[in-house]
């Protein structure tokens, strides 16, 4: 049905391109401006909607740039606070949104900040704490700012170049945006993964001469989690009875892992930063295990017993890591 009344709304995504193509356009021209700032801004993003694995990748730049002051940007989506707000140990997810939740409780050592006008968000930052280098999450459209440099994610089942625009597709950016991008990273790509694979994507992607394109495979953890610290072994799980909810925009990847180790469970799929109902908690809180991610684990935790969550990252080889540790730690 969901397909159907897709290709019901073509006509819709015509208008939506165009409405794109103009404010793109008006932007190159100089009509629309975006300003450059002193601090060294990196912004991470996609042309789609969701489920390119951004968080993750934030996660990964933090734990590469350890060694220096970072502080990463978000406009708190969902959250039901309003304007400029400085994560510290007293916030909650309903302040800063799931996913700055997320990586502010993993790196209490980064300076995050939610706000959705980047341009102040940015300017606070450097009038205040002054960073080395602003992480800049889920901005690739936003061209208000004009980051120094630029990672474009698109998911190996969903390449941008195949998708089309919203609310046919998935795209929420142009296509041909891609050009203003410093480094393309193919993510959640199959094991077994070939360099004939990999020869095969950028064909299609046809990157620019000084574009990079890397390629990573989601790593999860083997073991999971109860409050950062209790872990038990994923195994552990075979003999039990799971049941595992989700709020994310793509869990396929997630099923195909813990049914590949041989774990039954019982799916309670919910939409992408869903809110969870006292109902909802009810239907799946009497299972032996509740295993869910860690961004719908911290809207969940503290309202039920017997939840873990399963860590996930994004895992390059060594010769696409080292490309983008370079390029990352040049900047500063």
């Amino acid at each position: 049905m969901l397909q159907l009344l897709r290709k019901i709304a073509f006509p819709f995504s015509l208008i939506y391109a165009l409405i794109v193509l103009i404010r793109n356009f008006l932007f190159n021209i100089g009509v629309f401006k975006s300003k450059s700032f002193q601090t060294p801004v990196l912004c991470v993003g996609n042309l789609s909607v969701g489920g390119t694995g951004k968080t993750p990748m934030i996660e990964y730049l933090i734990r590469v740039l350890e060694d220096y002051h970072v502080a990463v940007l978000s406009r708190g989506y969902k959250r039901k606070s309003k304007g400029f707000l400085m994560a510290d140990p007293n916030s909650k997810v309903e302040d800063l949104g799931d996913e700055p939740f997320q990586m502010y409780k993993k790196f209490p050592q980064i300076t995050l900040v939610v706000d959705s006008n980047r341009r102040r968000g940015i300017s606070q930052l450097e009038s205040t704490v002054k960073p080395d280098i602003i992480l800049l999450d889920d901005a690739f459209q936003h061209r208000k700012v004009k980051p120094k440099f630029s990672i474009l994610l698109t998911a190996h089942d969903n390449l941008y170049v195949e998708d089309w625009y919203l609310p046919t597709g998935n795209l929420r950016d142009g296509k041909l945006e891609a050009k203003r991008a410093d480094l393309i990273v193919v993510t959640k790509c199959p094991e077994g993964f070939s360099e004939k694979d990999r020869g095969k994507i950028l064909k299609k992607l046809n990157p620019k001469q000084n574009q990079n394109v890397l390629f990573s495979k989601l790593v999860y953890s083997d073991t999971i989690k109860e409050n950062g610290n209790k872990a038990m072994p994923l195994l552990d799980l075979q003999n039990k009875k799971v049941a595992l909810v989700t709020g994310i925009a793509s869990p396929g990847p997630l099923l195909k892992y813990l049914k590949s180790k041989k774990i039954d469970f019982e799916h309670f799929e919910y939409p992408d930063h869903h809110n969870f109902t006292e109902g909802e908690i009810r239907s799946f809180e009497n299972s032996e295990i509740v295993l869910t991610t860690e961004k719908d684990y911290v809207r969940l935790e503290g309202r039920m017993k017997n939840l873990y969550y399963l860590e996930v990252a994004h895992g390059f080889d060594s010769k696409d890591h080292e490309i983008l540790v370079q390029a990352v730690k040049g900047l500063i």
